[in-house]
């Protein structure tokens, strides 16, 4: 149920790892191809059999025209006879059966029945000459009571119609065929310019060239300044190469752009594009990997071919990793194409002389799976990191997104910046977007401070459901639960300071959640660790002791409490049975399932971490026991107004026993080899 705005750190190696590879599903999946192949099959099937394909008759071939004179002909059962190309098909009344024809002409035909007789006989005449003359006999002795069926000559099987049929019909049918798998993948035939099966191999990547508008600049990049000016730099490297070469320096040969999603790495590249004034071939990772084998290896050439008549130039490519990520580290999921394609990128990037003039320009949220020839000097001489922004960036890039919207004038821009800590710029653009559509909803003309905060609760927390049934019983639960965190932040020294508290669903399963406002830091001591997890214990102590009985609303607050006991005696060292070890590994493939301890530290691991936990959980209840006025309180109120501020906590229970930073704009620098546990709260009241 606790909701908390810091966002989660990334932490490689600790995240788990994907489904086993081994225990999906690879089999053929149909799609529109098995269309067309299904098309040809019967195409070839109609031409092979169609010589004596009748379709709603079933047949029986002979070759014995006595025999069939004597059998049906004399019995009068022949509706019809169809000579056609050497050949004669009888075609039987409805209901005939096998008869033998009468030695007196006048005397009754004698039946005989017979299941399943065919509809047609099918016999073979020879020459048309021989036909008609066995024909002219036969008709001679039909008896007198049976009517002569009529002769009907097909001569519509003629050479030209073979030759249709047989040879020009599969061939324009093949032809038609490929024409559609053209036009699915984008060739010729499709106006999907460089692709198609004779352009297959060319690259597909965007030429952006010196007076093409691209509207985005480097003025439009906020927080990111750091960044900016290592960009700055390789745009100066290609208008200025004299500047640096007359001091023996070389142009750099690439630089990898490397951050969260949401932090601007691409946006990044598009200022490059605008602001490079020379050719900028923009191209996507995964736009190297296509149908056919070698056609990675072959797009790679086709790109730095085009880019080495273009130079000076910059060549970006977006998410790398979809191409560039380590070899031979999995034999299970090892994919020979993509290590072509790499081999080829990594062959270009190092076969073209420093004055060359070409610059890659790379970005990847996920670097610890790229390929360790990839990152060395020479290719990508540069990794520049682009981190979520402090403070202050948080408010530059607030006042680029607000340009374009009305503004109320009691708006706080320094105030949202402190609100949202963690907030990358994809974020803060939705808060800002959020709030805009906020206050149409409500026909404003300004977009007000009000709006940017339930823009906030929005992203935070999701969309407000007020209509949800609840019950009585489960919402005094939730008055609880969100009133024991509150509580246990409130009195606990290096807990985050309380902004607000509700009980008003949320999301998908949110019920309820508390929202805090964490002081920007990258380290944190053991007595700061047990304190957060005293904290987001509060909720289910507060149930315990109160109801005397626990709910499924805690999930979310075990789930992180547990992460985090783990994370302090297995990777920070911070627990002394276990001792100044980490067996956390970075640089560990993502599929590998060795574990790099025994089984008595395994178990030595669980006990500590059981020990942690229930530690701080007989602490949290010890607190809220001394409490249990103010928490009485709290809840009472909250049932009553379902939303509490900060300034609401005071009135109630009174001040913060704790002084608060009075800066919290000024964050710690950060440290090498420093992490931070404190994640982003999701609201865990679940039914």
């Amino acid at each position: 149920m606790e909701e908390n705005q810091q966002r989660p750190p990334q932490q490689s190696g600790n995240n788990g790892s994907p489904e086993d590879p081994r225990q999906q599903r690879r089999g053929p999946r149909f799609n529109i191809y098995w269309v067309y192949g299904i098309i040809i099959l019967a195409v070839f099937a109609l031409q092979l059999f169609g010589g004596s394909f009748t379709g709603m008759y079933s047949t029986e071939t002979q070759n014995n025209f006595l025999d069939f004179k004597k059998k049906y002909l004399d019995a009068g059962q022949v509706e019809k006879i169809v000579v056609v190309d050497g050949e004669a098909n009888a075609y039987l009344k409805p209901g005939a059966t096998e008869t033998q024809a009468p030695a007196n002409p006048n005397a009754p035909i004698a039946t005989r029945n017979s299941n399943d007789k065919p509809s047609v006989y099918t016999f073979k005449i020879g020459s048309i000459e021989q036909w008609s003359n066995d024909w002219n006999e036969a008709r001679k002795e039909i008896p007198a009571n049976v009517a002569e069926p009529p002769v009907i000559y097909d001569r519509s099987k003629t050479f030209f119609r073979d030759l249709f049929g047989n040879i020009l019909l599969p061939i324009i049918a093949v032809i038609a065929i490929w024409f559609l798998i053209m036009r699915k993948m984008g060739g010729p035939a499709g106006g999907g310019g460089a692709g198609g099966l004779f352009n297959i191999g060319k690259s597909k990547a965007q030429l952006f060239e010196k007076g093409t508008r691209v509207t985005i600049t480097f003025n439009d990049v906020a927080g990111l300044d750091e960044a900016k000016v290592e960009v700055m730099e390789i745009v100066d490297f290609l208008k200025n190469p004299k500047k640096y070469t007359n001091l023996g320096g070389k142009i750099p040969k690439g630089a990898l752009l490397v951050g969260p999603p949401g932090t601007g790495k691409t946006l990044l590249a598009k200022a490059v594009a605008g602001e490079a004034q020379v050719p900028f071939f923009s191209m996507s990772g995964s736009d190297f990997v296509e149908l056919f084998v070698g056609v990675g290896a072959s797009r790679v050439r086709d790109l730095f071919k085009q880019a080495r008549e273009k130079a000076p130039c910059i060549v970006f490519i977006d998410e790398i990793d979809a191409i560039g990520r380590a070899r031979g580290k999995n034999a299970v999921m090892s994919n020979d194409e993509r290590e072509n394609t790499l081999n080829s990128l990594l062959v270009e990037m190092d076969g073209f002389s420093g004055d060359s003039g070409i610059i890659i320009l790379a970005a990847t949220n996920r670097p610890d799976v790229l390929d360790s020839a990839l990152l060395r000097p020479g290719r990508f001489d540069r990794q520049i990191s682009i981190d979520v922004p402090d403070v202050k960036g948080r408010e530059k890039i607030f006042e680029v997104h607000l340009q374009p919207i009305k503004k109320g004038p009691d708006l706080d821009i320094s105030k949202l910046a402190i609100q949202t800590p963690g907030f990358a710029g994809a974020d803060i653009a939705n808060i800002c977007n959020e709030a805009a559509l906020i206050a149409a909803r409500k026909g404003k003309e300004e977009v007000s401070m009000q709006d940017f905060n339930d823009a906030i609760d929005r992203v935070i927390g999701g969309l407000e459901k007020k209509n949800k049934i609840i019950s009585p019983d489960e919402k005094k639960i939730i008055a609880y639960h969100e009133a024991g965190h509150a509580i246990c932040g409130w009195f606990l020294e290096h807990a985050h300071p309380l902004i607000k508290v509700s009980i008003v669903p949320r999301g998908v399963a949110a019920l309820g959640y508390a929202q805090y406002l964490p002081k920007e830091q990258y380290l944190y001591n053991m007595e700061q660790l047990n304190d957060q997890m005293v904290s987001l214990f509060g909720g289910r102590a507060a149930e315990e002791i109160i109801f005397g009985k626990i709910s499924t609303g805690a999930q979310n607050d075990l789930e992180r409490t547990t992460r985090m006991a783990y994370s302090m005696v297995t990777i920070y060292g911070m627990n002394p049975r276990v001792g100044n070890v980490s067996f956390h590994d970075p640089q560990q493939g993502e599929y590998t399932m060795t574990k790099p301890y025994s089984d008595e530290t395994a178990r030595l691991i669980d006990e500590e971490v059981r020990r942690l936990i229930s530690e701080q959980y007989n602490r949290t209840k010890d607190l809220l026991s001394q409490h249990i006025e103010h928490l009485h309180a709290l809840a009472g109120e909250l049932l009553k107004k379902e939303v509490l501020f900060k300034d609401d906590l005071t009135r109630l229970i009174g001040p913060r026993p704790f002084a608060e930073d009075s800066s919290p704009n000024e964050s710690i620098p950060s440290v090498t080899g420093a992490a931070v546990l404190s994640e982003q709260a999701n609201s865990s009241a679940e039914a």
